[in-house]
């Protein structure tokens, strides 16, 4: 048997077997126990048929068109359907004036299911809001993008947002067994040896997309020539050409995420910074330059004078990309993230410029003081521009003056710390503040 003699009549209900196996329960659900665990809010609304708006946010094959799925087979309301990709405003204004005669003449709600929203634009939802305040729908979006980012705020304010989890192997596993098992909508009405390296396999280049684990069995059955008896041996050789590994996808919020991990992690840890890196470039296809210029941003952020070297490796690090380029230079970009994130931390700039802006907001005109000014022209003197001391002529070639405007005088903006080459720094300024 293979892909072109299984016909559609040998196939249960001719359709695909992640379709067929597509939970109709919440007992069948698999994973997301954080939100319809038993107890949980949401499977609490689904059994008592009492679902408002929600929006379910989660990755490619976590489960969201599932559970809409199971949502319709519980509730008693009318229940439509549409994807953002191809539905019109039209097509949303004739779902909810059926909705309005559904509500005035037989009482019926209508639950609204919009999957992938993300793609709907701006007025597209907006055409919904009066609809969902009023009542007229109850409406379920799925977005594998941050609704956050996506989904009008008036639209957001008006739902209840679910998270849904990343899958992981053993739910694929899960899914995978289940489906051999299923003799009604699953593979178990034929002969088949699926040996459990090639499950495991499966499992994991499926990343927690269980539909694209079913699709590789499935593949992987379908493709296999039988044995004398009769038997469809799906191997692990055979499970390896059924799935490959995933491109992964790189939508602008996971590139400003992956950014966001990346910083954060120079802060703390070099085998994350390194990670997140060579994650995004290699894995995401983000370009080296935009985290060569966080991490220059990063050695004065977070480091500063506490190893101002950390400033020439990150400098250095762009230099040698530029000379370079890729994979060449990424030696030289790691060694210069790894010096940063082993380095001493201070955010004493950035307190510095956060301190120094409060204060150029506070006073109106800054009035630079008399001995400060400039004194290289006739007649100066005149106007008292006299007074200066000259650092160099002092012990230690320093000498207590004033020199900020009057009004804030006495204001400290840059406060060393202890750590690193700031201790000396901090060391000198508390000699000169005596």
């Amino acid at each position: 048997m293979d892909l072109f003699s299984y016909s559609q009549e040998q196939k249960p209900s001719g359709r695909l077997l992640a379709d067929r196996m597509r939970p109709a329960s919440l007992d069948e659900y698999i994973g997301q126990e954080h939100i319809i665990g038993p107890g949980k809010l949401l499977r609490r609304a689904i059994e008592a048929d009492q679902v408002s708006s929600i929006l379910l946010y989660g990755p490619p094959g976590c489960g969201k068109t599932t559970l809409a799925h199971i949502i319709s087979n519980h509730t008693q309301a009318e229940f439509v359907r549409l994807n953002a990709v191809d539905a019109s405003v039209k097509d949303v204004r004739e779902v909810i004036e059926k909705a309005q005669n559904d509500k005035a003449f037989y009482g019926t709600k209508t639950i609204l299911f919009l999957d992938e929203v993300h793609r709907f634009n701006s007025s597209r939802q907006d055409a919904l809001l009066p609809a969902v305040e009023k009542g007229t729908i109850i409406f379920i979006g799925a977005t594998t993008e941050n609704p956050f980012h996506y989904v009008n705020g008036a639209l957001m304010s008006r739902s209840t947002l679910f998270q849904l989890e990343p899958l992981n192997k053993e739910h694929s596993l899960s899914a995978m067994r289940r489906a051999l098992e299923d003799r009604e909508k699953g593979l178990g009405f034929m002969k088949l040896k699926v040996d459990e390296d090639a499950l495991q396999h499966i499992a994991t280049m499926a990343n927690g997309d269980i539909r694209r684990a079913l699709n590789a069995l499935e593949l992987a059955v379908l493709t296999t020539p039988p044995l004398e008896d009769g038997t469809i041996h799906v191997t692990l050789v055979v499970a390896e050409e059924s799935i490959r590994r995933p491109l992964v996808k790189a939508d602008e919020s996971t590139q400003y995420d992956v950014l966001s991990a990346f910083h954060k992690s120079i802060r703390g840890s070099s085998d994350a910074a390194v990670f997140w890196f060579l994650y995004a470039v290699e894995k995401l296809g983000m370009d080296p330059m935009t985290f060569i210029r966080r991490l220059i941003a990063a050695s004065s952020e977070d480091i500063g004078l506490a190893n101002p070297q950390a400033m020439v490796q990150a400098v250095s690090a762009l230099q040698a990309y530029r000379n370079n380029g890729w994979p060449e230079a990424r030696l030289n970009i790691v060694q210069a993230i790894l010096f940063a994130v082993e380095s001493p931390k201070s955010n004493g700039v950035t307190m510095a410029i956060d301190k120094a802006m409060m204060a150029i907001e506070e006073v109106r005109s800054a009035e630079v003081p008399l001995h400060l000014r400039d004194t290289h022209y006739k007649g100066a003197v005149k106007l008292g521009h006299e007074g200066y001391k000259y650092p160099h002529n002092y012990p230690g070639h320093y000498v207590k003056q004033q020199y900020l405007p009057d009004s804030i005088s006495k204001r400290i903006f840059y406060e060393a710390t202890e750590q690193g080459n700031e201790a000396k720094i901090r060391h000198n300024q508390e000699l000169r503040r005596r």
